[in-house]
C-alpha cells in the first residue's frame, strides 16, 4: 500500500496492480506531458501532468467499483486500465494527437502492443492480468470500459475538477462523489440512478463552461495550431531523423529539444518559448463559413493556407487555418433512470438545447499570422475560402474581463 498526497482528490491509497505499475517507465513518463498542452501560455498555474490526472481516474474508479459491489479480478482489470489510460498519449497530450494519427492510425487509447510489452506487460502478467483484456477496458470495450472511456467515466470527472483547479477558473466543479456514488449498471449499461438529472447536467454545464474558457481558449488554439505545424514539419525534415512512432512516445521535454535543434522548426520552437505566437487574421462564426471548409481533410486545408500566402505573397509557413470540427456533445448521450426507464440526457433535460445552442454560438474558424501580416492576410483568407466578411476580420482584441468569453484573458 502507497499513500499519495494529491491538490484535489487528498489521499490517494494505491495497492495491488496498480501499485506495481505506478514505478514503470510508460507510468512515470506521464510526469513528462502537460495535462493541458500549451494551455499553460494563457494561465501560468496548469503545469499539472498525465501522472497526478491519472492518479485521480485511478482514485475515482476505486470508488466507483466500491460502490458497484466489484471486487477481485475484475476490480483490478479496472484499477489497472485507469492507471494505464494515458500511457498512450504523445508529447502536449491531444495537441499532436491528429498529426501523429494520419501517420500511426492509431489514438491514445490505442493501447494494445504498449501494454503487452515492457515492465507494463510483465506487471500485468504478474498480477494474473492478460494485457489485452486490459487495453480493451482502456478503449472503453465492455461493461465495465464505460467507467474507463464512456460518456460517464471517471476520467471526465476527474479532468474537469483538475483542470479548473489548476487553471483557477470556477467552471469545472462537479460533485463527483455524488457522481460515483450514484453509478448503476441497467442491462450492462452504466447510467446514474434515479433522481440523478441534475446530477448529470453538472457534468454537461461544466464541460461546456470549460471548452471556450480552457479547452478552446483562442490563444490555446493558436499555440496549439503552432506546435502542430512545427511537429509536421520535423517530421518532413530528413536532418531530424524524426518518425511519427518515435514521436508519439516523446515526452514534452524531447519534442521541445527536437525543435529548437532542428532548422527547419527552431522558429516555431522560438516563438513557443518566447510566447511570441501568431495573431487572429481571421476569427469566423459558423455561420459565415462554407459547409465544405467545416468538411476539408488536412491536405485540403493545407492547399488553402497556400492559397492565401501565395495571394499576398508571404512564406505559406506564416499562414496557419484552424477548422475545429462541427460541434458536437457527447455528454448529452449520458444515461439516467427517470421513473425506473432508462433515458439519455439529452431527451429528458431542457438544458441540453441551450448548451447545444451556446456551443454553436462560440465555434469559431481561425486564420493565423504574425501580427504584421495580419491584415493583409485576413483580407486574403476571406477572399479564398469565401466568407461572410462582417464581422470576420479582426483587427483589435481588448485584453481583459470586457472582452466575450470565448476571447476570456486573452
Amino acid at each position: 500500500m502507497k499513500t499519495i498526497k494529491d491538490s484535489v482528490h487528498d489521499h490517494i491509497r494505491i495497492d495491488g496492480v496498480a501499485r506495481a505499475l505506478l514505478d514503470t517507465p510508460e507510468v512515470q513518463r506521464l510526469r513528462r506531458i502537460a495535462q493541458l498542452g500549451t494551455v499553460s501560455l494563457v494561465y501560468p498555474s496548469a503545469n499539472h501532468t498525465r501522472f497526478e490526472h491519472s492518479l485521480g481516474v485511478y482514485h475515482l474508479a476505486c470508488e466507483a467499483l466500491e460502490g458497484l459491489g466489484i471486487e477481485g479480478k475484475q476490480a483490478e482489470r479496472v484499477h489497472a486500465a485507469a492507471m494505464l489510460h494515458d500511457v498512450g498519449h504523445g508529447p502536449f497530450s491531444h495537441n499532436l494527437e491528429s498529426l501523429t494519427y494520419r501517420r500511426t492510425g492509431r489514438y491514445h487509447d490505442d493501447v494494445g502492443e504498449l501494454l503487452a510489452d515492457g515492465q507494463v506487460g510483465d506487471v500485468l502478467r504478474e498480477h494474473d492480468l492478460e494485457p489485452k483484456a486490459v487495453a480493451g477496458l482502456v478503449a472503453g470495450e465492455g461493461r465495465f470500459g464505460q467507467l474507463v472511456s464512456g460518456e460517464l467515466d471517471v476520467d471526465r470527472m476527474d479532468y474537469l475538477v483538475r483542470d479548473a483547479h489548476h487553471t483557477g477558473v470556477p467552471y469545472g466543479t462537479i460533485d463527483h462523489g455524488r457522481l460515483v456514488r450514484e453509478l448503476t449498471f441497467t442491462d450492462d449499461e452504466l447510467v446514474l440512478d434515479e433522481g440523478n438529472v441534475q446530477t448529470a447536467e453538472s457534468l454537461l454545464v461544466a464541460r461546456a463552461l470549460m471548452n471556450p474558457t480552457v479547452y478552446s481558449h483562442s490563444v490555446a488554439r493558436i499555440s496549439k495550431a503552432m506546435l502542430r505545424r512545427a511537429a509536421e514539419r520535423l517530421l518532413e525534415a530528413p536532418e531530424a531523423g524524426v518518425d511519427a512512432e518515435t514521436l508519439q512516445r516523446m515526452d514534452d521535454y524531447d519534442l521541445t529539444v527536437a525543435l529548437r535543434n532542428c532548422e527547419a522548426t527552431s522558429a516555431f520552437s522560438r516563438r513557443l518559448d518566447h510566447r511570441d505566437l501568431f495573431k487572429r487574421a481571421v476569427w469566423a462564426e459558423i455561420d459565415d463559413v462554407p459547409g465544405g471548409i467545416i468538411e476539408s481533410d488536412h491536405e485540403a486545408i493545407r492547399q488553402f493556407e497556400r492559397e492565401i500566402a501565395d495571394r499576398v505573397d508571404v512564406d505559406p509557413a506564416h499562414v496557419i487555418l484552424d477548422v475545429p470540427g462541427r460541434p458536437s456533445m457527447t455528454e448529452s448521450t449520458s444515461r439516467v433512470l427517470v421513473n425506473g426507464d432508462v433515458r439519455q440526457l439529452g431527451q429528458q433535460s431542457p438544458l441540453v438545447e441551450a448548451l447545444r445552442a451556446a456551443q454553436y454560438s462560440q465555434w469559431r474558424l481561425g486564420v493565423y499570422s504574425p501580427t504584421e501580416l495580419r491584415e493583409r492576410v485576413g483580407r486574403a483568407a476571406v477572399e479564398v475560402l469565401g466568407l461572410d466578411i462582417e464581422g470576420t476580420l479582426v483587427t483589435e482584441v481588448r485584453d481583459g474581463l470586457e472582452t466575450t468569453l470565448d476571447e476570456f484573458v486573452e
